[in-house]
């Protein structure tokens, strides 16, 4: 079945750089649509970025743009989150997602995406 992991998450001090990846298998990757997600204590899961199939375009929330950045390598099924500035309200599990069936679009919802890793812990201290 469709795996996908994540990596690259811990604790770092306010200001740190971090690059998270994630892998997948079983997957038609280089046709997904992909995301990043991210859920802190008690809040609901919130959309951080996403990219289409091709990489040829991306969105971000408004809380990370300009510090993060997605990106994938068809070539290696590893979808990236290049993360800068962190701030302490950065602090969540960290969830990437892939969509089964093909789209042109950039996708926010988490109910969009039909395959989920089971997250990686970012921590940033103030």
């Amino acid at each position: 079945q469709v795996q996908l992991v994540e990596s690259g998450g811990g604790l770092v001090q306010a200001g740190a750089s971090l690059r998270l990846s994630c892998a997948a298998s079983q997957l038609t990757f280089s046709r997904s649509a992909l995301g990043w997600f991210r859920q802190a204590p008690g809040k609901a899961r919130e959309f951080v970025g996403g990219i289409t199939w091709n990489g040829g375009s991306t969105r971000y929330a408004d809380s990370v743009k300009g510090r993060f950045t997605i990106s994938r390598d068809n070539t290696k099924s590893t979808l990236y989150l290049q993360m800068g500035s962190l701030k302490p309200e950065d602090t969540a599990v960290y969830y990437c997602a892939a969509r089964r069936l093909i789209t042109s679009a950039v996708l926010y919802s988490p109910s969009d995406y039909d395959y989920w890793g089971q997250g990686t812990q970012v921590t940033v201290s103030s």
